[in-house]
């Protein structure tokens, strides 16, 4: 069982889990049970959650940039009914543009409702008034609105894509469509036009699918259940905030951000967790 595991078996297995290995990968380079890093995930993941709760509090960030990150669970949503899955769950996500922070996270559906959970729960953590910049996604003003009331400076950043063909050969289908103009739209506030982008979140759903297994494009290592998706995201989230240092800052978002005086190692994103 993971809570007889000797510390540095731990360690070794979180490690991966944060880099994007897979839980097979994990199990025959550890010889740890699957079933046991499951649950070691799981648990450390559900702390990572807590542990964020109580750090991301009044900070003092100036620019965020939200989007949203798509995902499945048990079967993506054109089957999820047949075989009583989750199906489509998307991930909001904010980050800070300066210290490349993320305060805030929530999954759920891509809806009114988690929007504004979202928005809510983002405008509780800060101490000050922030330029907030987003998609086009058309439940994010009244869910700014409700969160932030009119103490936020929001516009969008809204894309035009090329039409592309459905015929595509199988090399280029999943490649992303060309942006073919952009226009920036202010909502509320008076935002820094030049700052209105969406650049640095958009390249963290990048980070973030190549450290978390389970958002990988085409990727058979999907949850089944919702609370181990939100515990593999909560565990990347703190082990980005706390542990990694971010290449153009050369320290790590939470250091940069004067939540903390130094880097945490994964032992002690570990010994935090309580394991």
């Amino acid at each position: 069982m993971a809570n007889i595991l000797k510390i540095e078996k731990k360690v070794a297995v979180i490690s991966m889990l944060a880099e994007g290995a897979s839980i097979r990968a994990i199990e025959r380079i550890t010889n740890v049970n699957r079933n046991t890093i499951m649950s070691l995930g799981l648990r450390v993941g559900t702390a990572c959650k807590k542990i964020m709760d109580s750090k991301m509090r009044d900070l003092t960030c100036k620019q965020i940039q939200v989007d949203e990150i798509w995902g499945f669970i048990g079967a993506k949503q054109k089957n999820a009914r047949r075989s009583d899955a989750y199906g489509d769950v998307w991930t909001f996500i904010a980050l800070d543009a300066d210290t490349k922070l993320i305060p805030s996270f929530i999954v759920g559906k891509r809806d009114l409702y988690h929007a504004q959970a979202f928005m809510e729960d983002l405008a509780g953590r800060l101490s000050r008034r922030v330029q907030l910049s987003s998609d086009a996604l058309s439940s994010y003003p009244e869910a700014i609105e409700r969160g932030f009331g009119a103490e936020v400076d929001y516009a969008q950043l809204v894309k035009t894509y090329a039409v592309t063909n459905l015929n595509k050969d199988a090399a280029s289908r999943y490649s992303p469509a060309e942006v073919v103009r952009t226009e920036r739209t202010i909502i509320c506030g008076m935002p820094d036009v030049s700052r209105i982008t969406t650049s640095h979140i958009e390249k963290q759903n990048h980070t973030l699918r190549m450290h978390c297994r389970r958002l990988t494009r085409l990727t058979n290592a999907f949850s089944k259940k919702i609370e181990n998706f939100e515990a593999a995201v909560a565990l990347n989230f703190a082990y980005y905030n706390f542990c990694k240092t971010h290449g153009a800052l050369r320290m790590s978002p939470a250091m940069a951000a004067g939540i903390e005086s130094s880097h945490w190692t994964v032992a002690d994103l570990v010994e935090r967790s309580g394991e």
